[in-house]
C-alpha cells in the first residue's frame, strides 16, 4: 500500500470513527485493515477512504465508512457468531464481518454484485462466507436462527420473516422508516417481544422485497 494510501487510511481511522463514537478495538483494527479501495470502482478510488458513501453496479452504493462501522459495532460480535446479512452490494461490509465473526451468510438479489463480491473475496482469501441470490427479505430459513442479522437496506419495518429468523437475545441491525426518515435501528428480541435502540438518521437504498435478478 502507497503512502499516500496509508495516510488515507490513518485518517479516516482516527478522523471519521474514532473521533466520532467508534471505539470497539476490533472494529477499528478489522477497518483499518481491510483494503476499501478494492471494493470501489476504479475512478473512486481515491475517494475510497473518504466518510461518503460511493456508488457501485446496479444502481447500489458502498456505505460509507462511519455507517458501516456504526451497524458492526451494534452486532457486538464476539467471534463465534454465523450473521446473516442482507445486501451484499460490493462485498466490503461482509468483509467486515468475516474478520469479526465465525461465519457469514450474505444474500444479494442482483447476481452480478453476488458475483463480483464472492471472486473478490475469494481472492482476498475469505473462506468463511456463504454468498446466496435471492430475495434477500425472506432471510435463510435453513440455516435459521441466527444471532445476528445485519440488513444494509431500507425497509419500512422489519421484514416478518428476518425478525422470525433472530435467535432469542439475537441483534439485528437495519436501518427502517420511510426513504425521507429513516433511522437506523438495533433490535434485540427478548422473550420474543423488540427491545428497538434507535442510533441515527440515515439514508439507505431501499430493500426490494420480490424475485431476485437474474
Amino acid at each position: 500500500m502507497s503512502s499516500t494510501r496509508v495516510r488515507d487510511v490513518q485518517q479516516m481511522i482516527l478522523r471519521d470513527l474514532r473521533g466520532r463514537d467508534i471505539d470497539c478495538p476490533r472494529v477499528l483494527a478489522t477497518m483499518e485493515r481491510i483494503p476499501r479501495h478494492q471494493f470501489v470502482s476504479p475512478e473512486d478510488e481515491e475517494l475510497a477512504y473518504r466518510d461518503r458513501a460511493l456508488p457501485i453496479d446496479c444502481e447500489q452504493t458502498i456505505s460509507q465508512p462511519y455507517m458501516v462501522a456504526l451497524m458492526t459495532q451494534a452486532l457486538q460480535l464476539q467471534g463465534d457468531e454465523t450473521v446473516l446479512e442482507i445486501g451484499t452490494g460490493s462485498g466490503y461490509q461482509t468483509a467486515v464481518l468475516a474478520e469479526l465473526a465465525a461465519n457469514v451468510i450474505t444474500i444479494e438479489r442482483h447476481s452480478a454484485l453476488s458475483r463480483s463480491a464472492e471472486q473478490r473475496l475469494s481472492l482476498l482469501g475469505y473462506r468463511n462466507i456463504t454468498f446466496l441470490q435471492q430475495d434477500g427479505s425472506q432471510g435463510h430459513s435453513l440455516q435459521a436462527p441466527y444471532s445476528r442479522i445485519l440488513i444494509t437496506a431500507a425497509a419500512e419495518q422489519c421484514p416478518e420473516p428476518l425478525w422470525d429468523q433472530l435467535a432469542e437475545q439475537g441483534l439485528l441491525v437495519g436501518p427502517f422508516g420511510k426513504q425521507a426518515g429513516q433511522v437506523l435501528q438495533k433490535l434485540q428480541k427478548d422473550k420474543g417481544h423488540r427491545r428497538c435502540e434507535n442510533l441515527l438518521g440515515c439514508r439507505f437504498v431501499p430493500l426490494i422485497e420480490g424475485l431476485p435478478v437474474s
